[in-house]
């Protein structure tokens, strides 16, 4: 494994003792393996999960590898059987894939690991399962946010949806929707995609026909460019309001600044956007390290392997000791506070991003804090 410059965060008091006391009273350190998607359709953002777990791992005394999961299920039922083959193992890092992440559950209760992810899947944790930890604000959250973006910032009233086929895009469609209906702005017009789809036009041509005066995605990243790109060259000149993929540099990489202009997508963060003096000692560390813009899949996997040290900085030796750390405690992150919800919902505020066509670096222009109440608990 490369050494990565550790990271160091002034306000994270306790830090020091956090790297000082993981695993102290192990003969062997403690591990905890990190399975995520580096290949496949979910590359781009797998790698940033990857990215925030090393970023926050390397430089303890916690014992990692990474095994990739592609997409498949059976693949990462495969590489959790392989992972978790010892007592010493506390906790895993998990795809973010929802299909992968659904079909882990039944095994982390069979072992009796604590699952931590970014997953946006709602039924991660609808499974009641004690073993799911979601360190990036689910459906519940992030799509309240972009429906009601969308009707009481930007006064949408005929909005549209496009979706992904994939688990990931029927949750968020699902919530973009009743989302919308709750708030009285039932969509005019909704179509779910494979991610093998290149062409665009038939479905935005759908769109504008459909009368829309506003368009909500929830798609991953490739697509979510591509959807952007054709609408532009359409002259489809209505709001488009993204989901978390168009939020990260690298989907921002495929556009043009000028394509990008108007644009807006919900996400539980930006680091790249903000200017606290600790967000930007995380920006310049990941960079250092990885030679890439970080993102909010990159940073809620960070503060969610953070909390996984400050559970074992706490004496937490087993994953039992872990897991009811995750439970109980608060953590205040960098990209927010979490805490779980009783279902493993551990992140509860969400931003939306916007691009003003000058550059691909966007603006926080709303933030919506605490949307699901647990923190006033």
């Amino acid at each position: 494994m490369r050494t990565l410059p550790r990271l160091v965060i002034t306000f994270a008091t306790g830090m020091a003792a956090i790297l000082s006391l993981v695993t102290t009273s192990h003969a062997e350190p403690l591990r905890v393996p990190v399975l995520v998607p580096i290949t496949g359709f979910l590359s781009l953002e797998g790698t940033s999960q990857k990215n925030g777990a090393e970023l926050a791992l390397v430089g303890t005394d916690v014992s990692f590898s990474v095994i990739d999961t592609a997409t498949a299920p059976e693949i990462a039922i495969n590489a959790f059987e392989r992972a978790v083959d010892a007592s010493d193992v506390v906790s895993v890092i998990a795809p973010m894939l929802g299909t992968q992440m659904l079909a882990l559950v039944p095994l982390a209760d069979e072992f009796g690991i604590p699952l931590i992810t970014v997953s946006g899947t709602a039924k991660i944790t609808e499974l009641g399962s004690p073993n799911v930890y979601r360190f990036f604000p689910g459906d519940a959250v992030v799509k309240a946010a972009q429906a009601r973006y969308a009707v009481e910032e930007l006064d949408a009233s005929r909005p549209a949806i496009i979706s992904q086929t994939t688990a990931y895009g029927q949750s968020g469609r699902a919530a973009l929707e009743a989302n919308l209906r709750r708030i009285g702005t039932p969509p005019v017009f909704q179509e779910s995609m494979d991610v093998s789809v290149k062409d665009m036009l038939p479905v935005l041509l759908k769109v504008r026909d459909s009368g829309a005066d506003a368009l909500l995605l929830q798609l991953h990243s490739g697509p979510t460019a591509l959807v952007i790109r054709h609408a532009k060259a359409l002259g489809l000149d209505i709001p488009i309001i993204a989901g978390s993929a168009m939020h990260q540099p690298e989907t921002a990489a495929l556009l043009e600044p000028a394509e990008l202009k108007g644009v807006c997508a919900e996400s539980g963060s930006s680091p790249v956007s903000e200017t606290s003096e600790e967000m930007q000692a995380f920006v310049d560390a990941y960079r250092r390290s990885f030679d890439r813009e970080p993102d909010a899949f990159a940073l809620g996997q960070y503060d969610g392997a953070q909390m996984i040290l400050a559970a074992i900085a706490a004496g937490a030796q087993t994953a039992d000791a872990v897991r009811s750390h995750l439970q109980t405690a608060r953590h205040e992150g960098l990209a927010m506070t979490y805490k779980s919800d009783g279902k493993g919902n551990m992140a509860h505020s969400a931003v939306i991003i916007c691009y003003d066509g000058t550059g691909r670096v966007p603006q926080i222009v709303k933030r919506y804090e605490n949307l699901t109440g647990v923190l006033l608990d």
